[in-house]
């Protein structure tokens, strides 16, 4: 049965976990240093103040976190002894933090998924979910720049979006965990022009910055029923919960399995509540030096310039 509530969620939760459990305090981050080569894997500090590189304790363990999520517990083993080894810590400063995941192999994306979403666009809420995609070759960091296209009309989409820790069929036992992430959209190329297929519109360079650590699914007291919000320049121009969502992430993992096999690191981006430029009364559309934070609640913000 494809609708789920939030009671079966729950269960599965409770009853269908990965069959490793990660810390609360194991937050993965993907980054790059100048005296290392290519991506690393560490933990987040802590006090907060830094990263400890995972290599420091292990030279074996996974360079990336697609890696880590793939050889599962035994990644996650050494990630718990390095937790307790008092590894030194690499400040922010000298780090570059990457998106978690940067070249999964499928970015599965749902429109028209939020209730309010559709109230504002006057339109009947849909009776199967609605999925498009995303290139994964160009998913940013949760802090990198937003590059207009040419005399683009481009709108601001918060977005909840789970990663996948290991093959799916149809179950929240398969998701690692939980992130923020933007859709930028260029509206005119979605909806008037290359046919209004949506890809385009959805697929330019730097369009999809992400948050920088993934929140274990485990730790997430409720995922349908954060809070959730996009501010432009510090004004609230999105601010919704995710009760709002019409398939929650249960619901669209069973609908995608039907179609394709979803593998660890995948990405599904869960779709944007209301308040969305193209749709606002005048429209709202990004331009040059704009600041754009999407946040979710227990998830954390990112912030993203406009260039």
């Amino acid at each position: 049965m494809l609708v789920c509530g939030r009671r079966l969620l729950t269960a599965l939760l409770q009853a269908q976990r990965w069959p490793f459990q990660p810390s609360r305090d194991m937050r993965l981050v993907q980054f790059q240093a100048p005296h290392l080569t290519g991506p690393h894997v560490g933990l987040e500090s802590g006090n907060g103040e830094g990263v400890m590189n995972l290599s420091a304790f292990d030279p074996t363990p996974p360079k990336t976190v697609l890696e880590f999520l793939e050889q599962g517990e035994a990644a996650v083993s050494v990630a718990r002894r390095a937790l307790t080894a008092q590894l030194p810590v690499l400040p922010w400063s000298e780090v570059t933090i990457l998106a978690p995941v940067t070249q999964p192999d499928r970015v599965v994306c749902v429109g028209m998924n939020y209730m309010d979403h559709c109230r504002q666009q006057n339109v009947p809420v849909p009776k199967e979910p609605i999925i498009f995609s995303k290139f994964s070759s160009f998913i940013m960091g949760p802090y990198d720049e937003i590059v207009l296209p040419p005399e683009s009309q481009v709108s601001h989409c918060v977005s909840l979006s789970p990663s996948h820790g290991r093959l799916a069929t149809d179950t929240m036992a398969h998701v690692a965990g939980f992130t923020v992430a933007h859709d930028v959209s260029a509206r005119d190329w979605q909806m008037t022009r290359n046919g209004k297929q949506w890809l385009l519109g959805k697929t330019f360079d730097t369009f999809f910055p992400r948050a920088l650590i993934p929140e274990w699914c485990f730790y997430i007291s409720d995922p349908p029923n954060l809070k959730i919000c996009c501010r432009v320049n510090g004004n609230v121009v999105q601010s919704s919960n995710t009760n709002q969502m019409v398939f929650k992430t249960e619901e669209l993992i069973a609908w995608v399995s039907r179609f394709v096999t979803v593998c660890p690191g995948d990405i599904i981006l869960t779709g944007t509540p209301a308040g969305v430029g193209v749709f606002r009364k005048p429209p709202l559309f990004l331009k040059k030096g704009d600041e754009v934070q999407c946040e979710i609640e227990e998830l954390g913000v990112i912030v993203n310039k406009v260039v």
